[in-house]
């Protein structure tokens, strides 16, 4: 006979809750940078399991007029850290008297991330822009804010899919007679559109559609283009 058949007998000692703050609500970020301008884009599904909470949830946030932020992960931690990071480039501006620069902000947000490691942002955090000379830079961020700047990054829940196709069109690994290629922003556009097609066939937290922003001297133009909805 079991505890389980004497109700009215509790046994003393610790008592075990289950306590699990997260939840990964999806999203999938891409972003390529070039000599003079970067494309950072990302999906506009938002979603829990099964469910799907919305299919037109934007993920690229504006920092300045040559930096933007985007994120996959769990959307509460998402809104707190973007949230986070603009009070923080508001008082740098108020304090200093100018905007700051792409540079300072991935350290920033390196900084501001790392500070909470030991409950951290459950995100995949890219940041794309051009720096003072006007190249284009990507850093990416793991949860407890370490800095990787590359050429080209992908991140989010089908980061994993993304990252090889980025490393033989972008990357030119493995590939002969590839050397001299330029990296135009039309060619990049349609390379981060094409990767999503790809990773919405196979992953299901990843659709409906993608907005894209390229960023030159000239500013952030956004871009829209439709993914599968199923």
């Amino acid at each position: 006979m079991s505890l389980e058949h004497f109700p009215d007998y509790e046994l003393p000692g610790v008592i075990k809750r289950d306590f699990y703050p997260y939840e990964s609500n999806g999203g999938s970020v891409v972003a390529i940078a070039g000599d003079d301008f970067v494309v950072i884009g990302a999906d506009t599904r938002l979603s829990s399991g099964y469910s799907i909470h919305s299919r037109n949830q934007g993920k690229l946030f504006k920092l300045t007029d040559s930096c933007v932020l985007s994120a996959g992960g769990c959307w509460c931690d998402i809104q707190a850290l973007t949230s986070l990071i603009n009070a923080k480039m508001q008082m740098y501006k108020h304090q200093h008297q100018r905007t700051m620069s792409t540079n300072a902000i991935a350290q920033m947000i390196s900084i501001t991330m790392y500070n909470k490691r030991f409950f951290p942002y459950y995100t995949s955090t890219i940041v794309a822009g051009l720096d003072v000379n006007g190249k284009g830079r990507v850093f990416s961020y793991d949860p407890i804010g370490n800095c990787e700047e590359s050429d080209y990054k992908a991140g989010g829940s089908s980061g994993a899919l993304l990252v090889p196709v980025l490393d033989n069109q972008v990357g030119l690994k493995n590939m002969e007679n590839a050397q001299g290629r330029k990296m135009t922003v039309e060619k990049a556009v349609a390379l981060t559109r094409d990767t999503f097609i790809s990773a919405a066939e196979r992953d299901i937290y990843t659709g409906d559609g993608i907005i894209v922003n390229v960023i030159t001297q000239d500013g952030i133009e956004e871009k829209r283009f439709d993914l599968r909805r199923d």
